[in-house]
């Protein structure tokens, strides 16, 4: 018997086939999870590029739940839970893979981020996560898990990252807060902080090409995560094999993070 059977989620925001939530999404699959999605909704319905991106990836796993999902609009996040609670009842995770900022915010310094741009990042990538959260907490079964996606920036100064980091040091003080509020439920909350991996988000930091071979010279292990790496971590996550895990910013990218120098074989 696998990890999740009997046991059922929601999953938003995989983009693609290099998405970490998809990477995750394969693992909780295989081990018995029944998964709904969501993507974001499109602006052509007459060509329905996301709705068609997403459901290539997870009608094979048998979906019984596929809904367009706006974070930013109540009305879809409640239309959302609603139709989870109709198709499972119950649920049991959720994987919570969103975060957005303005291209010219992102790529531009910190300090030139414009106000507006300030606000719609920390709604989508930040307070999207709460929202969640509020509507999945009566829907939890206890032992229930909600997991999100950090990255080093929120801890770290990396450059090229910018606004985003800051959105990710918010996230991750979310996610203690929601933690400590959710733990009488039974509810835990965590989030993944993956190495430099090549995925939608990714392509649009600066150098990061520069930042792979940083990763590989400066890890512990000397080489880069991958996606089947932070599958399994985020799979654990969300298990019960994760039981007594909560508040934690976990970190899968060989070590890179503990480094505050070179090694010493680097030249």
């Amino acid at each position: 018997m696998g990890l999740f059977e009997g046991k059922k989620g929601l999953v938003f925001g995989i983009a693609n086939d290099y998405s970490i939530a998809w990477a995750i999404t394969k693992k909780v699959h295989a081990e018995g999870a029944d998964i709904g999605f969501t993507h974001l909704p499109d602006k052509d319905p007459e060509r329905p590029r996301m709705e068609g991106r997403l459901r290539k990836l997870v009608e094979p796993l048998g979906a019984k739940l596929i809904m367009p999902c706006d974070v930013q609009n109540d009305a879809h996040l409640d239309a959302v839970f609603a139709k989870a609670a109709e198709t499972y009842g119950k649920l049991d995770f959720v994987l919570h893979s969103i975060a957005y900022a303005n291209l010219d915010d992102l790529k531009g310094p910190t300090y030139n981020c414009s106000r507006d741009g300030f606000k719609l990042a920390m709604d989508i990538s930040v307070y999207s996560l709460i929202s969640l959260a509020r509507r999945a907490k009566d829907l939890l079964n206890p032992g229930g898990s909600i997991l999100t996606l950090s990255y080093l920036g929120g801890e770290r100064v990396i450059p090229g990252y910018n606004m985003m980091g800051v959105c990710k040091a918010a996230l991750e003080s979310t996610v203690g807060y929601l933690a400590n509020e959710l733990g009488p439920s039974g509810i835990r909350v965590n989030a993944l902080s993956a190495g430099a991996l090549k995925t939608l988000a990714s392509s649009a930091v600066g150098d990061f090409d520069l930042m792979m071979k940083l990763y590989q010279t400066f890890s512990p292990l000397r080489r880069n995560v991958t996606h089947e790496e932070v599958g399994k971590s985020g799979m654990y996550l969300l298990s019960d094999l994760s039981s007594g895990v909560s508040g934690e910013t976990h970190h899968v990218d060989c070590g890179f993070h503990i480094m505050g120098a070179p090694p010493e074989d680097v030249q």
